[in-house]
C-alpha cells in the first residue's frame, strides 16, 4: 500500500512538473502573440535623429491616424536620448549632455523638447494623445545604465538598497554613445533595475521599445533581463533589439525573447546599403515566423534628415526605382516596417508605396517566405497565402550597369497550367500560359507578382 501510494505521488509530481514546465513556457511565449504580423509604424530617427520634439512626433501621428492607419500602420515610436535638453544632430557626445533623470537613476523625458511631461508626467500624456488616436505609443532606449546613476551611486527601485554602482561595468560600453554602463546580468540588483525601468514605461502607457547597443556583440544576459521585465510589468510591450549584425549563431535565442531583431547596421537612400541588406538576409529567411521577425530596419524614405545623423535635408536619395526595390523587399521579407521620414512632408508618390492594399494584404498574410535564387544580380523571392491559394513572387534586377531578363519556372512555384498574374504595383493584369514567369527589368529595377492558378 504505501509503494503505491509513492508510487502515485510520484506519477502526481511529474505530471505537475510537467504541467508546471508548459505553463511556463506559455508565459515566456506569449509575447509572440504581440506581433502575429510584422509591426507597422512610424520612427523619428531618420528624420530628427536625437532631436524630435513633442509637437513633431504628434504631427507624425496625426498623419497616420489620417492616412496610414486603415492599411495597418500603428506605432509611432520617439527615437534615441528624448532624455537629454540639449542635444544636437549630427553626431554624439559632442556636448556636456544635461540628462532628465530620477531618483531611481531612470531617464525622463526632457520637458524643453516634450511640454506634456512636466511635473513628472513623463510620457503619459503623449501616449494618451496617440492611443486616443487608436494608435500605439513607443521609445528608444540604449542597453545599460546609466553612467549618472553609477557616478551618483542611486538606489534601484525595488533592490533592498543596491545602487547603481553595484551592478554595473566598464566592459562592453557602447562605443558610439557613452551614457550608459554595461549592467552585468547576474549581479544583485540587476533584474530589479530593468524591472524598474519597464515598471515605469508600463504607466507610461509605452507599447513598443526599440533597444540599441544589444546586437553586436551579442547581450544575452541582458536580453534576458530585459524579456523577463517585460513580462512582469504587466503591459505588452512589443520588443525590437537593434542595431547591427545579429549574429545567425544568436537566432534560436533571439528569436525565443524578441519580436524584431535588427539583422544590419542603420539602412540609408544608397544604393549598398540595399544590396547589403538583401545580401545578409540570406540567411534569416528561415527565422520568418509568426511574432518574431528579421528586421530590415527604417524604411529611408520620403523626407529625411531633417535634423538627422546623415546629410542635409531632402527627399530620399533613391531613385524610384530603387524605391520600388526596396519597399518590395521589405513587404514579400515580412520585415517590420517602420517609416523614416517625415510624414507630414510625403508626396503622392511617397504615400502610394506605403497604402498599396495588396502588397499590404501580402505582409500580412503571407507565409513559406523563401528566396529561389540569388545570382548574378539576379533574385527572385516568393511567398503563398493559404487563404486564398496565391503565390507572390518579387523578381529584382541588382546588377549596376545592365538591363537582364530574371525569370522563374511556374513548375518551381508550384503552379501548372494557365495563371492569372496581377502586377501589385502597376493594377495589371494578365493570362499566362507558358512554364515560365519573368520580366526585363532596368538596373535596380523590380517587379511584384501575384499568381493564381487556373487549370
Amino acid at each position: 500500500m504505501k509503494i503505491t501510494n509513492l508510487l502515485t505521488m510520484a506519477i502526481g509530481a511529474f505530471f505537475l512538473s510537467a504541467a508546471t514546465n508548459a505553463q511556463n513556457t506559455f508565459q515566456k511565449e506569449e509575447f509572440k502573440q504581440w506581433a502575429q504580423t510584422p509591426p507597422m509604424g512610424w520612427n523619428s530617427w531618420d528624420c530628427y535623429g536625437p532631436t524630435v520634439e513633442e509637437h513633431e512626433v504628434k504631427a507624425n501621428a496625426d498623419y497616420m491616424a489620417k492616412e496610414l492607419k486603415k492599411f495597418g500602420w500603428e506605432y509611432v515610436v520617439v527615437d534615441i536620448r528624448w532624455f537629454v535638453e540639449n542635444d544636437k544632430a549630427g553626431g554624439y557626445n559632442q556636448t556636456d549632455p544635461r540628462y532628465v533623470i530620477d531618483q531611481y537613476g531612470r531617464y525622463l523625458p526632457a520637458v524643453n523638447r516634450f511640454p506634456s511631461a512636466k511635473d513628472g508626467q513623463g510620457f503619459k500624456p503623449l501616449a494618451d494623445y496617440i492611443h486616443k488616436k487608436g494608435l500605439k505609443f513607443g521609445i528608444h532606449i540604449m542597453r545599460g545604465i546609466p553612467k549618472k546613476a553609477v557616478e551618483e551611486k542611486m538606489p534601484i527601485k525595488g533592490a533592498n538598497g543596491i545602487t547603481a554602482d553595484q551592478i554595473y561595468s566598464t566592459a562592453l560600453q557602447c562605443e558610439w554613445l557613452r551614457d550608459n554602463y554595461t549592467v552585468v546580468a547576474d549581479k544583485p540588483g540587476a533584474q530589479e533595475y530593468y524591472n524598474s525601468i519597464f515598471e515605469l514605461y508600463a504607466q507610461w502607457g509605452v507599447d513598443f521599445i526599440k533597444i540599441d547597443d544589444l546586437s553586436r556583440p551579442y547581450h544575452e544576459g541582458e536580453i534576458n533581463l530585459i524579456r523577463n521585465a517585460i513580462d512582469k510589468c504587466g503591459r505588452k510591450i512589443v520588443l525590437s533589439t537593434s542595431p547591427g549584425e545579429t549574429p545567425i549563431s544568436a537566432a534560436p535565442h533571439v528569436s525565443r525573447h524578441a519580436n524584431m531583431w535588427r539583422m544590419v547596421d542603420d539602412v540609408w537612400d544608397t544604393w549598398p546599403h540595399i544590396t547589403h541588406l538583401m545580401d545578409v538576409a540570406q540567411k534569416w529567411y528561415p527565422y520568418i515566423a509568426p511574432g518574431t521577425w528579421p528586421d530590415c530596419d527604417m524604411i529611408p524614405l520620403g523626407r529625411i534628415s531633417i535634423r538627422g545623423e546623415r546629410g542635409n535635408d531632402r527627399m530620399t536619395r533613391l531613385t524610384k526605382d530603387e524605391q520600388y526595390t526596396l519597399i518590395t523587399f521589405f513587404n514579400i521579407f515580412k520585415s517590420p516596417l517602420f517609416f523614416g521620414g517625415d510624414l507630414p512632408s510625403n508626396d503622392a508618390f511617397t504615400l502610394s508605396l506605403l497604402t498599396n492594399k495588396e502588397v499590404v494584404k501580402m505582409h500580412n498574410e503571407s507565409t513559406a517566405v523563401k528566396q529561389l535564387f540569388q545570382k548574378d544580380g539576379r533574385i527572385a523571392v516568393t511567398s503563398k497565402n493559404a487563404k486564398d491559394g496565391s503565390v507572390y513572387l518579387a523578381l529584382f534586377n541588382i546588377s549596376d550597369k545592365d538591363s537582364q531578363k530574371v525569370s522563374v519556372n511556374l513548375s518551381n512555384l508550384g503552379i501548372s497550367g494557365t495563371a492569372e498574374v496581377l502586377n501589385m504595383w502597376t493594377g495589371e493584369k494578365s493570362k499566362l500560359n507558358s512554364k515560365e514567369i519573368g520580366a526585363d527589368l532596368r538596373p535596380h529595377a523590380s517587379v511584384l507578382y501575384q499568381l493564381k492558378s487556373k487549370k
